[in-house]
């Protein structure tokens, strides 16, 4: 009887969250399946956004389907997809805006936090569908074509590789990034702050930090011609468009119905994360068969896809231990932060942070110039279970 399975849930398709679904369908005996809950009709191949709100005609790559996320090797009549949004999570069972199966409630022997954070447009999408999202980007194409001049909120990734692909896609227009801490990509070492500077005065992008953009309400004029923007530092930036590229905020609400059986709260106040232990379980000991990944977990690590992937593992291997009765015991690896950065089409870089506990005081870093224009996401759609053989599947 399929209603005898007993569910493994996984909340949060992204990078992290896809990752963990699939290694845990590898692993779970037959008398499980994963669940992978996920509002978006198809995965956001996130780190393709700041370059195709800019660069026309490869947009719909950026959405692929999940149809291949569970290989038919693992039997794909047991593990699933789920589209629908998780709206809390409950000990044993998690509540959905949508019936799935008849319900909209689904039961679970274990579950996974994989909702990271939310990110601003252009960065994040706000529909679930491919088509809506395919347009904002379009819109923002053309947004973007007739600005003559673009002020970037945010120095951070985001802000600094729409930055380099804006120059060097039209030269002629006029960019700024604002950046309200003291140097570009904080977090890491000043060494990447002094490479994309060198790379900006190159191509003649103009920056400010230590300022923060002071938002409207209302938001900004859209309609064209020069507006003015204020900064908190007292100045005023006169351009034509602006593109918001700051922080992220938690997806937290998930589990906000969970009582905590300690003093201790389930969330991080300081940060908004949910407190874990080494094993990626909740810290709480009444929730040892809950486990938050990725972005979302407070590992005090870099929010990142890589360390991210290193604890999808963690997590399926003590999901596999526990099913057979024994201790979780394996633990999230700690690692420098690290990332791979576009600075123009073909110009990108591979950056880490010196590794204090192995001595190292120096970053390393690896400049290479093989970038292409739709950011080689045939590979992705590989990844994801999904051979490309005509250019007309990447509109699936």
């Amino acid at each position: 009887m399929a209603s005898a399975l007993r569910n493994i849930i996984v909340v949060g398709g992204s990078y992290v969250g896809k990752t963990t679904a699939q290694e845990l369908a590898q692993v779970v005996p037959n008398t499980h399946r994963v669940l992978l809950i996920e509002p978006h009709s198809h995965f956001h191949h996130l780190f393709t956004f700041p370059r195709f709100a800019i660069v026309p005609g490869q947009e719909h790559k950026a959405f692929i389907p999940y149809t291949g996320l569970f290989p038919s090797t693992t039997s794909p009549v047991r593990h699933a997809v789920v589209q629908a949004r998780a709206l809390s999570v409950q000990s044993q069972h998690v509540k959905l805006d949508r019936e799935w199966q008849g319900s909209r409630q689904i039961p679970f022997d274990y579950l996974v936090v994989a909702t990271g954070t939310r990110l601003v447009q252009p960065a994040g999408m706000r529909h679930d569908d491919k088509l809506s999202s395919v347009a904002y980007l379009q819109n923002h194409q053309n947004d973007v074509k007739k600005a003559k001049s673009i002020l970037i909120a945010g120095g951070g990734a985001v802000g600094v590789q729409m930055a380099t692909d804006l120059k060097e896609f039209y030269p002629d227009k006029e960019i700024t990034v604002v950046q309200s801490r003291p140097q570009l990509m904080s977090g890491f070492h000043e060494g990447l702050h002094d490479l994309v500077k060198e790379r900006f005065d190159e191509l003649g992008i103009k920056f400010v930090t230590g300022a923060r953009v002071k938002i409207p309400a209302e938001g900004y004029p859209t309609q064209g011609g020069p507006f003015n923007v204020e900064l908190t530092n007292g100045t005023q930036l006169s351009t034509e468009f602006v593109i918001c590229a700051t922080g992220q905020t938690p997806n937290n609400g998930l589990i906000s119905e969970l009582t905590p059986s300690t003093s201790e709260s389930l969330i991080n106040p300081d940060n908004g994360f949910i407190r874990i232990r080494p094993t990626m379980q909740f810290l709480d000991p009444k929730y040892s068969n809950l486990f938050a990944v990725g972005d979302i977990a407070d590992t005090g690590l870099r929010k990142a896809a890589r360390p991210g992937s290193a604890q999808a593992a963690v997590v399926a291997k003590n999901i596999q231990a526990m099913i057979e009765g024994k201790n979780p015991e394996d633990v999230f690896p700690r690692m420098p932060a690290a990332i791979h950065l576009t600075l123009g089409m073909k110009y990108n870089v591979i950056f880490r942070n010196p590794n204090v506990a192995e001595g190292q005081t120096e970053p390393t870093i690896m400049k290479k110039l093989d970038g292409q224009e739709d950011m080689n996401v045939e590979a992705f759609w590989q990844r994801l279970g999904v051979s490309i053989e005509s250019s007309n599947q990447y509109h699936l």
